[in-house]
């Protein structure tokens, strides 16, 4: 089992890592420059707004069904055709939903139109998500692997000619989002004829009874998905609202900007949780606590926190630096916003491995309790910084927010499975952190493109040397595993 996790790993990892950080970095960042802080903050806001009611695409459909195929891999054919089914019908709830909320929020024509295309885009990425769900249950990873980059590959082939090819500069917004349309539905229509030769689906079948059977397992999947996208997603929205002076579209694009560093660094971590739900389906499937779990749980943990601990910061200490790299102007504000957010990837990475897990097992309950108290302390802390603070605001909002989900699921996962770390275990944790942020008071007097090597290769070796990271077990498993 072990096996087949690492194995999945390498190849979702390898794939995305050959991608997305040039999609996040590159792309984005061009467009971003070449339409202004203030207009991609225009859309950003609305992005966030179709990204949090995305759920109603789904409504835990997709979570359901990796955890349901893992488990269960001969309902394949059964689930595919029903399932799709319910996405088509779902889709009609989501636009009512999305333009009520943009009515609610006074949209006038140009965001109702940037809205409804912004909408379509998130029902073709929720139904990517749905059928790569069936190839992670059945850990067919490499074409998990595949369908995962080649939307972002598409849109950086587009985005990139009309930043830097033979167009010139001719990107600008709504461009932008068609872009995104075009390699969607390339993707999702590659991704439908291959699952449907691997399962022989002939035609779509609605059945009311399998219909209100699977949304009734899914909601507290879909619940869960609701609130943590809303408290993830809010503040660009909130900082639109909330801002004053007019200054709500500036403030969400520097929030933007910021954050576009991050959720590029989440991607590793992400990217562990996918092949993590399967297995962990697979390993607490009987209800009961293993040996193995608490291994690979072990295992997980110390692999992103290493990576987690080192990001975080190496890079708030070259937040100036970077932020030239990446932005024409407003470095200053870009800047203040990084240096605080990036370390939300320390309790995202721990919530991606431990949220696998109690979802895996079924622990929904605790999750969307956790979810909630999430999302009310951002609301909170926003209310209560962005008149002041504006970006700076939401970016401490995240902090706590993400920190406090965090906590919540290792000391449930940790009570639920037993799985209690050694006090050795934490020290060794302890010693590397205090270490890594030692070597980054020397970044400052480095050259970031110098220091950034360096304090990695020093994380690495720190980790081998305390067994965070230990070769010789990964190894053993690689070789004596089937």
């Amino acid at each position: 089992m072990k096996k087949k996790l690492l194995s999945g790993l390498f190849w979702v990892l390898l794939a995305n890592l050959l991608v997305k950080p040039f999609w996040l970095l590159g792309i984005e960042v061009g467009v971003q420059n070449a339409v202004g802080t203030e207009m991609y903050g225009f859309y950003f806001g609305i992005f966030n707004i179709t990204y949090i009611f995305n759920i109603l695409l789904d409504l835990g459909v997709t979570n359901f069904n990796t955890r349901n195929i893992a488990q269960y891999p001969k309902l394949i054919s059964k689930h595919l055709s029903g399932i799709l089914s319910i996405k088509l019908m779902l889709l009609v709830m989501y636009i009512v939903v999305t333009f009520s909320v943009g009515a609610l929020m006074g949209y006038n024509s140009t965001q109702f139109y940037l809205l409804a295309w912004l909408s379509f885009n998130q029902f073709l990425s929720s139904l990517i998500l749905y059928l790569r769900s069936n190839f992670e249950g059945l850990l067919l990873f490499k074409w998990d692997s595949l369908l995962s980059v080649m939307d972002r590959v598409l849109m950086i082939v587009i985005c990139g000619a009309m930043l830097w090819g033979p167009f010139g500069k001719s990107i600008s917004i709504f461009k932008f989002v068609y872009a995104q349309t075009a390699a969607y539905m390339i993707t999702a229509v590659l991704a439908l004829v291959v699952l449907v030769r691997k399962t022989g689906l002939r035609r779509l079948h609605w059945n009311k009874l399998f219909t209100f059977a699977i949304l009734k397992k899914s909601l507290p999947f879909a619940l869960l998905v609701l609130l943590m996208a809303s408290y993830n997603r809010l503040d660009p929205v909130l900082l639109q609202l909330l801002s004053p002076d007019g200054a709500g579209d500036y403030n969400a694009g520097i929030y933007a900007g910021a954050f576009r560093l991050l959720d590029a660094l989440t991607m590793i971590a992400y990217l562990v949780s996918v092949p993590l739900l399967p297995i962990f389906s697979k390993m607490t499937r009987g209800g009961e606590a293993s040996h193995e779990l608490g291994d690979t749980v072990r295992m997980m943990f110390s692999m992103v926190m290493v990576f987690a601990v080192t990001a975080a910061c190496a890079l708030a200490s070259m937040d100036v630096a970077l932020m030239e790299v990446f932005y024409d102007d407003n470095v200053t504000d870009y800047a203040k916003v990084f240096r605080i957010v990036i370390f939300c990837i320390i309790p995202i990475s721990t919530t991606y491995v431990f949220g696998t897990l109690l979802t895996a097992a079924g622990r929904l309950k605790s999750l969307n309790i956790f979810a909630a108290a999430s999302l009310l302390l951002n609301v909170l802390v926003n209310i209560l910084l962005i008149n002041r603070w504006g970006a700076v605001g939401s970016a401490c909002a995240a902090i706590v927010a993400q920190s406090f989900m965090a906590v919540a699921q290792v000391i449930a996962a940790v009570k639920i499975f037993k799985i209690k770390p050694s006090g050795g275990y934490i020290l060794k944790l302890v010693i590397f952190a205090l270490l890594i942020v030692g070597c980054t008071f020397c970044t400052p007097y480095m050259d970031w493109k110098i220091a950034l090597p360096v304090v990695a290769v020093i994380a690495l070796g720190l980790a081998v040397v305390l067994k965070l990271i230990d070769i010789k077990e990964i190894v053993k498993i690689l070789k004596t595993e089937k």
